[in-house]
């Protein structure tokens, strides 16, 4: 008696302390730039040069291009760039997707694509502006109006 009491405690204490769902926003990929996000170098230095000290080195630069998303929900437009920066995934634009925010980073998924969740660092955030307006005016007036 007093072991099923115990084990009904443990069960229910157990169901209580379970993970919550995830709750994911929804909003929609308006569009795809290609920034620079870095610099690759690639210097030929001769082991001449490195013995005596000269510095004829050639030097190879070329400017690093990173994807970068606008991600649009109901209050606010995200720019978006893929925390994988060797392998990224290309999303397509002009369709619904549904994100998180976990810590200081975004997973989002695309259902259309694979339903993968995905990481990707916050670039910037602005506050739509048809939101602000339709917030802006009144919905009931109040006794000093």
């Amino acid at each position: 008696m007093c072991s099923k009491l115990v084990l009904t405690g443990v069960l229910l204490v157990s169901l209580a302390h379970a993970r919550e769902p995830k709750h994911y926003q929804t909003g929609e990929l308006l569009q795809m730039e290609s920034v620079e996000c870095g610099y690759d170098e690639n210097g030929g230095k001769g082991l001449t040069g490195q013995i005596l000290g000269t510095d004829s080195e050639h030097k190879k630069t070329k400017a690093l291009l990173c994807q970068e998303y606008v991600l649009q929900s109901d209050r606010v437009v995200y720019r978006i760039r893929p925390k994988d920066d060797k392998h990224p995934v290309l999303l397509p634009v002009g369709e619904k997707a549904q994100f998180r925010m976990v810590k200081d980073k975004m997973s989002l998924r695309v259902e259309d694509l694979d339903d993968k969740e995905r990481e990707y660092f916050v670039i910037s955030m602005t506050p739509r502006e048809d939101s602000k307006t339709a917030e802006s005016t009144p919905s009931k007036l109040n006794h000093l109006q």
